[in-house]
């Protein structure tokens, strides 16, 4: 098998529609090689009798960090398998390359050692975040320092040393957006990283409005299933080399079948979205309506998340679930419930979350494929009583905590 021609990037120009790309993006090879099906290589070792050439194709990666000629010389430097489902996201996100990790985390880690191997260690982001960003960003785990600001003041908040402008859109959980253009033109000479975990290519794709890195939890959308944890940075391929030199040096890479499972979620993702959010459209226009929610928050871009805020006890509909999973994660064919304060944004400081809109009765829920009339019906059995009518039967004014 040509293992070079499995690694080499399709130079296919990005000219057909989205759902093509994203069935035959990273494939292009398959039929020249006689096969149907990407390969899995789950070789961590690659033989070579060829000592000197590979000291040189290593000193090449050191230099450059670009992929390599020929079969990988170890796992933690490439993998055809994994190279595919980049090649293939690269595509779909519109960017010269992308780069996948062990997770999310792993890869927006890399993005702020890249950065920061060049001097740039201060970030300024948008809240809220997904949790755990936001802790990485502000405990200064890595070394670096963070200014918080909202959107309109980037541009102030920017420092000679600031390596990255990031941002979330639509946000977790509260689902706000940013107008990505306006932001990028705000960052200047700086690189605007946008996660595009919830809204996916299919929605938008960020570096068509000045972002110039787009990360994703791969383990939701790209993935899609619930059963495969990846994390993957679109971005021009200079970038896209340090990055590889930064996962080379940490470790933080995909697993082969990690990198078939996204490969192949790829496939369906225009279809599992399209249909998803076309439920979630569904349910934001009922809860909106219905006497039990306080508030409902569901982005203008569309998607298949919807958050909202109830007038009763946000963990008693978390316990009286019963379609509907209560579970962390989004983006799997089954829909999912969580609340964001007691989980995913637990460990953000409780000031900080409130500001940021993530408040005590916050629900956050990512729609799956089921039939949305039994979504609704599981919703409804598990929302809180509606509060009391006054006398003159309106509902009473108050709001949830937080808020």
């Amino acid at each position: 098998m040509d293992t070079e021609a499995m690694m080499r990037p399709s130079t296919t120009p990005r000219s057909r529609a989205l759902a093509t790309e994203a069935v035959h993006a990273g494939r292009d090879d398959l039929a020249a090689l006689g096969l149907h099906a990407p390969p899995i290589d789950l070789s961590t070792t690659y033989p070579s009798y060829d000592s000197r050439a590979e000291a040189e194709r290593i000193d090449t990666f050191a230099t450059t960090g670009a992929r390599l000629d020929g079969p990988p010389v170890y796992a933690r430097l490439d993998n055809p398998t994994t190279a595919r489902f980049e090649t293939a996201l690269a595509r779909l996100e519109g960017t010269d390359s992308a780069v996948s990790f062990a997770s999310g985390m792993a890869a927006l880690t890399a993005v702020l050692l890249a950065r920061a191997s060049m001097g740039l260690r201060h970030v300024v982001a948008v809240r809220p975040l997904y949790g755990c960003s936001d802790h990485l960003l502000g405990a200064g785990l890595l070394g670096t320092e963070v200014t918080w600001t909202d959107p309109a003041g980037i541009a102030e908040a920017i420092r000679p040393d600031t390596g990255l402008v990031m941002v979330e859109t639509p946000a977790n959980p509260t689902l706000a957006e940013v107008d990505i253009r306006a932001l990028a033109h705000s960052c200047g000479s700086v690189p605007l990283l946008v996660d595009n975990t919830f809204a996916t290519p299919v929605l938008q794709r960020p570096a068509e409005h000045g972002a110039r890195i787009v990360l994703h939890s791969a383990t939701k959308y790209l993935g899609g299933h619930g059963d495969v944890m990846g994390g993957v940075v679109a971005c021009d391929e200079e970038f896209a080399a340090r990055l590889r030199q930064v996962r080379f040096a940490t470790g933080g890479v995909l697993h082969p079948m990690a990198g078939y499972l996204l490969l192949r979620g790829l496939s369906t993702l225009p279809v599992r979205v399209r249909a998803a959010s076309a439920s979630a459209a569904e349910l934001s226009r009922r809860l909106t309506s219905d006497p039990r929610v306080a508030r409902v928050h569901y982005p203008a871009v569309g998607g298949a998340m919807v958050s909202f805020e109830v007038y009763g006890d946000p963990h008693r509909v978390i316990s009286a679930v019963r379609l509907i999973t209560p579970a962390v994660s989004l983006g799997s064919v089954d829909s999912l419930i969580q609340h964001p304060a007691s989980i995913s944004h637990r460990i953000v400081d409780e000031e900080d979350r409130q500001a940021s809109g993530v408040g005590d009765r916050l629900l956050r829920m990512s729609v799956g494929l089921e039939d949305v009339e039994d979504l609704w019906t599981d919703l409804c059995q598990a929302l809180s009583d509606p509060p009391a009518r006054t006398a003159a039967g309106n509902v009473p004014e108050s709001r949830p905590a937080g808020r």
